[in-house]
């Protein structure tokens, strides 16, 4: 049964062991991931300087579904501009609320900032 859409804040919470990580961990199974969130999480993991393969490696030992952004997808995403601008959320951002909504799932975030939106999602603070 899926959970949750994940954040790359949470992915990347329970990769690095940061602060929420073992909640952030305990929401990986079942849960789907963006792969626009994906992209994010490569693109933090690269920053923090990990190579390719240990990238590579994190992303493909997940135990969770990444979702290819769609069509639907990214409707949804564009059109929750709107009410997530005024909290200075991100395209991926969209990305994970939007996939959220479309399948009816909470997303889970370590971004507090994700609490003032209301984008018809549940969400769900690791921290």
């Amino acid at each position: 049964m899926t959970e949750f859409v994940l954040d790359a804040s949470v992915v990347i919470a329970g990769l690095q062991r940061e602060r929420g990580g073992v909640q952030a961990r305990q929401a990986f199974p079942g849960s789907l991931l963006s792969a626009v969130n994906a992209t994010e999480v490569v693109q933090r993991l690269v920053h923090l300087g990990h190579t390719e393969a240990a990238v590579r490696l994190s992303l493909n030992a997940l135990p969770c579904q990444i979702v290819a952004f769609d069509l639907p997808q990214a409707i949804v995403a564009g059109e929750l501009r709107r009410q997530t601008q005024s909290q200075g959320l991100s395209l991926g951002d969209r990305a994970c609320l939007a996939l959220a909504k479309l399948r009816g799932l909470p997303a889970i975030t370590a971004d507090r900032a994700w609490a003032a939106v209301d984008a018809g999602v549940e969400i769900v603070l690791i921290r």
